[in-house]
């Protein structure tokens, strides 16, 4: 069958499957079977594949049918412009965390003095977090924490795939339990959806993603608390907390700042659709 038929055809099945960007879907699906970018399979429409590549195309549009996540059936999706290998262990990066990424940077900027800085990046999923930080800030060591040993064995193929792997430690443990010493920044994209929220998700999102990343707790922002309440012990003074937030729930986290007693200078960051995404606090000194 000819590229441009295969994807007509394609279209057609995921439109009736009511998947809101069936030609896009194809597109990427198609592209990343033979290897090429998007703008190649219309250099190419008139050619004709077969064999294998056709099978697998086939398997992947019904895969998608299924609302499976593009970013799960290729096994890989772009954060910070680079390409990071994902599966069902782990969350799929979100343009929204590069805010988190940002605010990260800005604070290391700010430490440009020092010889070095230590980042612990609590719930690391595919490590996506830690390792653009490590690639863009050459004196960084990160600790990707997960207490996933499938997540941590995504991580570190991704590490090794961008060439940090020196720079990235990948520790199994729990939120801060296995942790001893000090850190100069804790950051953390938590699970913040709370258990009412979590029926209401796409079904790309519900049924694909990993629910215990996803899900904090009956309010949302347990894993917030959790991460406040014992901070102060493995920060440095004058050292910060960046943690990613859902919507409507500044406040929360904010009172949950205050309220430990042990951070001031608190700042929100908006992800590029205007909503409060990131909060970043300084352990008082």
């Amino acid at each position: 069958m000819h590229i441009h038929d295969m994807l007509v055809t394609a279209e057609a099945v995921l439109r009736s499957s009511g998947l809101p960007t069936p030609r896009l879907d194809a597109e990427v699906l198609l592209a990343a079977c033979l290897g090429c970018d998007r703008l190649a399979l219309y250099r190419a429409s008139s050619d004709t594949v077969t064999g294998e590549a056709t099978a697998t195309f086939t398997d992947w549009i019904e895969r998608r049918s299924r609302r499976e996540p593009v970013a799960y059936i290729v096994g890989e999706k772009e954060f910070w412009s680079l390409p990071f290998s994902v599966d069902g262990h782990v969350l799929i990066p979100r343009p929204d965390t590069e805010v988190l990424v940002e605010e990260t940077l800005r604070i290391c900027r700010d430490s440009a003095g020092r010889d070095s800085v230590t980042i612990l990046d609590v719930g690391t999923g595919s490590g996506a977090i830690s390792v653009a930080l490590a690639r863009e800030c050459r004196q960084v060591t990160v600790v990707a924490l997960d207490n996933s040993l499938h997540a941590l064995r995504v991580a570190r193929r991704n590490a090794e795939r961008h060439r940090v792997r020196d720079s990235v430690v990948c520790v199994l443990g729990n939120l801060l339990e296995p942790l001893r010493g000090k850190f100069d920044i804790i950051i953390s994209n938590p699970p913040y959806i709370s258990e009412g929220e979590y029926d209401r998700l796409p079904p790309e999102v519900r049924d694909y993603e990993p629910r215990d990343a996803l899900v904090a707790g009956p309010r949302g922002t347990e894993v917030h608390e959790a991460l406040i309440g014992g901070a102060a012990d493995i920060l440095r003074q004058g050292g910060w907390i960046v943690m990613e937030m859902g919507a409507g729930q500044r406040g929360a986290v904010e009172a949950a700042l205050r309220a430990s007693g042990n951070f001031d200078d608190m700042r929100v960051r908006p992800d590029y659709g205007g909503i409060d995404r990131v909060v970043a606090a300084r352990r008082r000194q």
